[in-house]
């Protein structure tokens, strides 16, 4: 069932990265909006003037069950709230399942009580783990990190739901975002980010190991267009689609394009390698059949608007995660 154009939407993790710029197309497209965030990761000014904004953490079932009484019906549900740092999951295995897999389900259990027409859910090439290249839907996922393992049993949740409800979804595996809004003070994710930060704070960009992983990096104008409009495109109902760049390039051609962007010369401190996917970038074939053609943002135009944008905030004191589980292997950098 197709959503009515001014429907009544839901977008979660709306102070943040991502869906903040969701919520600015939702906003464009004429939709109603109510924003949540719990500002664990996301600051409230990047809340787009036009959205309701509501407050609140999706582990809570009692907040869910308020936010759907006194702000619902919604027609749509954009849930792109969640921490996404890949690499420190496997030292905050609680956290990262309570906060991306138990928070999601009571997400879904609402929509389906409350009859939501569609449920977009912003999963992860994470999902795949390493040696599936290029990586495509149909390959079988065979996620290596708490992480990835997450985000995959949400989507199998979605279509478990589907099957047994009729709940309507959409699941977008989204890789290496970057752009305006990003929160450059997360030492854990958002490698952009980090190097960014890094470099107007005056110190070297820390790569792990040899700096030759590569990944195709996304800029937000890629991503977020195409997650907003989703709903009201029949054919992408019920799928699961890549979204993000086509081009990989090295963590350090990363790094000598920031130095570029921000006019500043190029420092690395190269850090003992730790546990991760190697080589990572995705098939977009099936995005393009159904959603058409869009030229990408290229990397040095990408990273150009987003070094103004950090230059025109300023740099950031990294922020420390305070709750580690498991300390045996924390790469000494993130101790």
């Amino acid at each position: 069932m197709i959503p009515s154009p001014n429907s009544r939407v839901l977008v979660t993790g709306a102070a943040g990265f991502i869906g903040s710029h969701v919520v600015d197309h939702c906003l464009a497209a004429g939709l109603q909006v109510v924003a949540t965030d719990d500002l664990s990761g996301g600051f409230l000014e990047n809340v787009p003037t036009g959205a309701t904004w509501v407050q609140g953490d999706l582990r809570d079932g009692a907040f869910v069950d308020r936010l759907m009484e006194q702000h619902g019906p919604f027609e749509i549900v954009y849930h792109l709230g969640a921490y996404a740092a890949e690499g420190l999951s496997h030292f905050i295995r609680i956290y990262n399942y309570e906060t991306n897999v138990v928070a999601s389900m009571r997400l879904i259990n609402a929509a389906i009580r409350t009859k939501v027409k569609c449920f977009v859910f912003a999963s992860s090439i994470a999902v795949y783990g390493r040696g599936q290249l290029p990586m495509t839907e149909e390959l079988v996922p065979q996620p290596e990190d708490p992480y990835g393992i997450g985000k995959y049993a949400v989507e199998l949740d979605l279509k478990a739901a589907h099957e047994m409800f009729g709940l309507c979804y959409v699941a977008f595996r989204a890789h290496n975002v970057y752009g305006e809004r990003q929160n450059i003070a997360d030492r854990y994710r958002n490698v952009i980010g980090i190097f960014m930060n890094q470099t107007l704070r005056g110190e070297p960009m820390s790569v792990f190991g040899d700096g030759l992983q590569t990944r195709a990096f996304s800029h937000v104008d890629d991503v977020a267009p195409v997650i907003a409009r989703a709903p009201f495109v029949p054919a992408a109902h019920n799928e699961v689609f890549n979204i993000g760049a086509d081009t990989p390039y090295t963590i350090l051609q990363l790094a000598e394009t920031i130095a570029r962007a921000l006019d500043r010369p190029l420092q690395v401190r190269h850090l003992e390698a730790r546990n991760e996917v190697v080589h990572a970038f995705s098939d977009h074939s099936k995005l393009r059949r159904v959603f058409g053609e869009q030229p990408p943002v290229p990397l040095e135009e990408g990273i150009r608007r987003m070094a103004d944008w950090v230059r025109a905030h300023g740099s950031r004191e990294p922020i420390r995660f305070e709750n580690i589980e498991v300390r045996e292997k924390l790469p000494p950098s993130w101790a």
